[in-house]
């Protein structure tokens, strides 16, 4: 019998109606067989773990993912694999940080969570739970598992963490991974795309708990005031800026921009080019607005959502040494850029 771990930490997935009032109301997660028997006909052995208080995902900080790869790491040789309940808004981010924390994994981390409330009776939640649940505990003939990276399943798709992003508010269908396929599809039996999962070429787990907060990201967009924007980017407060950029990593080309940015490098920050659009990727001197960033070392981030760029700086100015800092960005570290040597 497999041996699974459940950590709720918040969101809307683990609210119930309250039978005397009718209003939603967070459900003790001890008594999930109560709520929710039809677990009771797998063959798993479920243990709960929760929050002392359960969080709205906009609350969420690098604190809580700490806690969360904390909480796995020391569980790590006692469980085959991790289910976390999170809240939507913010579940990408929490996914793509524990994806750079905990390298070596050869387990599976599955983050799943709901639209609407598990209580509510069209509620998508159940379905995620359940499928999340017999996702960590596959295994193949050998019996290891099957899934061995950390993931993201949501309505019936399984996706790469740190590849994923939340694209609606209001659609069950709330998680996309525009520039990465499914890694499995859920139907009557769960497919697995086996070519597509992520192996680690490290001998074990090696956690990495520890994250620095002195990065900033600015969407550009036309008309942006950059004297406005300068007044924030100081170094050493400030040492990553991400850049959202239009297409495939164009930005406007006035000097006061281009010499704002020239002036961060040069005190000895990293600029890290992203592209703002949902699909695609950085294509740096393409086109000649993006020329100057090749010129001055600006880093390509490739197809790196917006979320996994963030959480992979964070990583970095905390545990690479300064100066592998700009090569460690553009390397595929643990699938979350394509097109980059891995590390």
């Amino acid at each position: 019998m497999r041996k699974l771990l459940l950590i709720y930490t918040g969101g809307t997935i683990g609210m119930i109606t309250n039978a005397e009032t009718g209003a939603l109301e967070s459900f003790d997660f001890a008594h999930l067989y109560a709520h929710i028997p039809e677990l009771k006909r797998f063959e798993l052995d479920i243990q709960v773990k929760s929050f002392s208080t359960p969080m709205d995902s906009s609350e969420m900080s690098p604190i809580h993912w700490q806690q969360l790869a904390t909480w796995i790491s020391d569980a790590y040789e006692e469980f085959d694999g991790f289910v976390i309940l999170h809240g939507t808004d913010t579940m990408a981010y929490t996914a793509s940080a524990l994806s750079f924390m905990l390298q070596g994994l050869r387990k599976p981390i599955v983050f799943t969570g709901s639209q609407l409330p598990i209580g509510i009776i069209r509620t998508d939640g159940k379905e995620n739970l359940i499928t999340a649940l017999e996702i960590a505990a596959a295994s193949d003939a050998q019996g290891a598992p099957i899934l061995q990276e950390v993931a993201v399943y949501f309505e019936y798709a399984l996706f790469r963490a740190n590849r994923s992003a939340k694209v609606s508010a209001h659609q069950f269908e709330a998680f996309a991974s525009p520039n990465y396929p499914l890694l499995a599809k859920a139907g009557v039996q769960i497919e697995w795309y086996k070519e597509r999962l992520y192996r680690t070429h490290l001998p074990s787990l090696q956690p990495k708990l520890l994250l620095a907060n002195e990065v900033l990201i600015w969407r550009l967009f036309p008309g942006m005031p950059i004297s406005l924007y300068a007044s924030a980017l100081h170094f050493p407060d400030v040492k990553i800026l991400i850049l959202e950029t239009f297409g495939a990593g164009n930005a406007f080309s006035t000097t006061a921009f281009q010499q704002l940015i020239q002036d961060f490098i040069k005190a000895g920050g990293l600029l890290l080019n992203i592209t703002q659009c949902q699909s695609g990727a950085v294509r740096q001197g393409a086109y000649q607005t993006s020329t100057f960033f090749e010129q001055i070392g600006v880093i390509s981030g490739a197809d790196l959502t917006a979320e996994a760029a963030l959480t992979k700086c964070m990583f970095a100015l905390a545990n690479i040494e300064t100066s592998a800092q700009a090569h460690f960005l553009k390397s595929a570290i643990v699938g979350e850029l394509t097109g980059a040597v891995n590390q």
